[in-house]
């Protein structure tokens, strides 16, 4: 049994296909989600959207946003979301390099502090879901 999972942002669908499972980085903690979910909607965190379909599993980087789940479809609403596979490791690990060095040196204001943090935050979900990657051999699926 099956669910249609689609992943979009503002600027493209991500993915939109029938899938088996969906964990979702939800704001209180990760959401299990299975064809035939009592509907739902919350807030989603940044962090690895898993999609099991099949015998294989997917992973997708995102930024936060909403997920909704109706009888016969989950939506992800997100802010920013890239397949793992889209991901460029060189460019996620300078981001992380370049956040760090930005927090030890503890230049600027709070708010600086706090964007040098969600840049590292951002550049580590990225690096995670892009490893996940390689770590299982994929069809050259999402």
């Amino acid at each position: 049994m099956t669910v249609k999972l689609d992943v979009v942002t503002a600027e493209r669908v991500v993915f939109s296909e029938d899938v088996d499972t969906v964990v979702a980085p939800g704001i209180e903690g990760q959401l299990g989600i299975l064809p035939h979910h009592t509907p739902l909607m919350t807030m989603l965190q940044s962090g690895e959207l898993l999609i099991k379909q099949g015998g294989s599993e997917f992973c997708l980087a995102i930024g936060g946003g909403f997920l909704e789940v109706r009888p016969d479809r989950i939506i992800v609403l997100a802010d920013s979301a890239e397949r793992a596979d889209e991901i460029d490791i060189a460019r996620a690990e300078e981001a992380k390099r370049r956040a760090e060095e930005h927090l030890v040196e503890r230049k600027g204001t709070e708010v600086d502090a706090a964007r040098a943090e969600q840049a590292l935050r951002r550049a580590m979900i990225r690096l995670k879901a892009a490893q996940r990657v390689g770590r299982r051999r994929r069809d050259g699926r999402p």
